[in-house]
C-alpha cells in the first residue's frame, strides 16, 4: 500500500481503529493481551483444562513432588513422540525414617491430549469426563507440579484457584466501575456543591489506611458463611475502597468536556442532562475507562490474594490463589514442598500481563502520547 493511500486509511478510520493501530505496536503490550486472554480462557474452563478434581486428596502421596514431562520415548525402533513421565517410589530413610520420593526408572506414566479421567460437571451443569491433559491410565497419578499436605494436586488446585482470583478482578473492578463513573461524572458535570462533597468522601477513603481497611471488614464477615457469600462480600469491600481512583479521572475529564462545543450543542439542542452525559460526554473517555480498568484489575487480584493469605479472605473449601498461598506460610513447609509457592507465580505472572495490557490501551488511547 504506497504512503498516500495510508494516509487516506487513517484518516477516515475510527478512533477505535486508531486505538488499536497504535496499540499493536506496543509489544509487551500484545503478549499481556496474549497472557491475559490464556489466564481467562484457563480460568473458564478449569474442569475441562485440570488432569484432576482439585479435592481429591491421597494420603499416601504427601508432598509429592513434580514429576518432570519427557516428550521423547526411547523404543526399540528409536524414538518417538510420546509424553511421559517417572512414577516416584517412596522410601525412608532407615536411620531418620524420613520419607523421600526417589524415581522409579522402570516405571512410566504415559500422558496423552484429551484424555478421559474423572467426571465433572462444566460449569455446573455440563457433564464431561475428558482432560486436556492426563495418563493414559486413569488410575495413574501424575503430580506436574507437584500435591500438598494432603496429596492434592496443586496444578488443579492454581488452575481451579484462577477461577475466584481472577473472577474477583472482573467482578470487583464492574462495581469500581459503577461507582466511579456515578461519582465521578456528577462531580465533574454539576460542580459546585455536588463536586466539593464528592471530592471530601474521596479525600476520607483515600486517607484511611488500605490493609488495615480491608482486615478490619473482613475479619466482621461470619466464619459459618458458605464460600459463594464470601466471595461476595470480599468482592464488595474490595469495590467500595476501589473506586475513587477511577471517579478522580472521570471528574477530571468532565470537567474539561463539559465545556467543549459539541456539549453546549447538544445543550442548545434541547437534550436532556442524562443524554449529554451518557450519550456525548462518557463515549469520549471510553478508551480511557478500558485503559483505567485493565490496570485496576491486578489491584483487586493482589488485594484478594492477600487477604486470603492472611486468613480473612476466601477459606477453604473455596479455592482461591490466595488461599493456596496460605499453604506456604510457615518455613518448614517451603522448605519441605518448595513447590506450594508456585501459586504466587500465578499471581506474578497475570499482574505482569494487565499491566503490560493496561499501559498498551493507555498509550494507544492517548493522542498526545504519538
Amino acid at each position: 500500500m504506497s504512503m498516500a493511500a495510508t494516509r487516506d486509511t487513517l484518516a477516515t478510520a475510527s478512533q477505535a481503529r486508531l486505538t488499536w493501530l497504535r496499540f499493536r505496536r506496543h509489544r509487551l503490550a500484545m503478549v499481556g493481551l496474549t497472557v491475559t486472554i490464556l489466564l481467562y480462557a484457563i480460568a473458564l474452563f478449569a474442569e475441562f483444562v485440570a488432569p484432576f478434581n482439585p479435592d481429591d486428596s491421597n494420603a499416601r502421596l504427601v508432598f509429592h513432588p513434580p514429576q518432570t514431562i519427557h516428550f521423547l520415548d526411547r523404543t526399540p525402533d528409536g524414538l518417538r513422540f510420546h509424553p511421559y513421565v517417572n512414577a516416584f517410589l517412596l522410601k525412608r530413610d532407615p536411620v531418620t525414617l524420613a520419607a523421600a520420593y526417589v524415581p522409579d526408572a522402570n516405571r512410566k506414566v504415559y500422558l496423552r491430549f484429551f484424555a478421559s479421567g474423572e467426571p465433572y460437571l462444566m460449569w455446573g451443569f455440563i457433564p464431561g469426563r475428558i482432560h486436556l491433559v492426563g495418563p493414559e491410565h486413569k488410575e495413574d497419578t501424575v503430580f506436574l507440579l507437584g500435591a500438598d499436605r494432603q496429596g492434592r494436586d496443586v496444578l488443579s488446585r492454581i488452575i481451579f484457584g484462577s477461577r475466584a482470583s481472577l473472577s474477583i478482578g472482573l467482578l470487583g473492578v464492574s462495581i469500581s466501575l459503577l461507582l466511579g463513573i456515578t461519582f465521578g461524572g456528577l462531580s465533574g458535570y454539576y460542580g459546585g456543591r455536588t463536586d466539593w462533597a464528592v471530592q471530601r468522601v474521596i479525600e476520607f477513603i483515600l486517607s484511611l489506611p488500605t490493609i488495615p481497611i480491608w482486615l478490619a471488614l473482613a475479619a466482621v464477615l461470619p466464619k459459618d458463611w458458605p464460600p459463594m457469600a464470601t466471595y461476595f462480600t470480599i468482592t464488595l469491600i474490595i469495590s467500595l475502597i476501589g473506586w475513587t481512583e477511577l471517579a478522580r479521572v472521570v471528574r477530571g475529564r468532565f470537567l474539561s468536556l463539559r465545556s467543549e462545543s459539541f456539549v453546549t450543542a447538544a445543550w442548545l439542542d434541547g437534550c436532556s442532562q442524562p443524554r449529554i452525559i451518557f450519550r456525548h460526554m462518557l463515549p469520549s473517555l471510553t478508551s480511557h475507562i478500558i485503559a483505567a480498568v485493565t490496570l485496576a484489575i491486578p489491584q483487586m487480584i493482589l488485594a484478594e490474594t492477600a487477604l486470603s493469605f492472611l486468613g480473612l479472605g476466601l477459606q477453604p473449601p473455596a479455592i482461591s490463589w490466595g488461599a493456596l498461598l496460605k499453604e506456604a506460610q510457615n518455613v518448614q513447609s517451603i522448605a519441605q514442598a518448595p513447590w506450594l509457592l508456585l501459586p504466587g507465580a500465578a499471581v506474578a505472572i497475570t499482574v505482569l500481563a494487565l499491566n503490560f495490557l493496561g499501559d498498551g490501551l493507555r498509550d494507544a488511547a492517548d493522542p498526545h502520547a504519538h
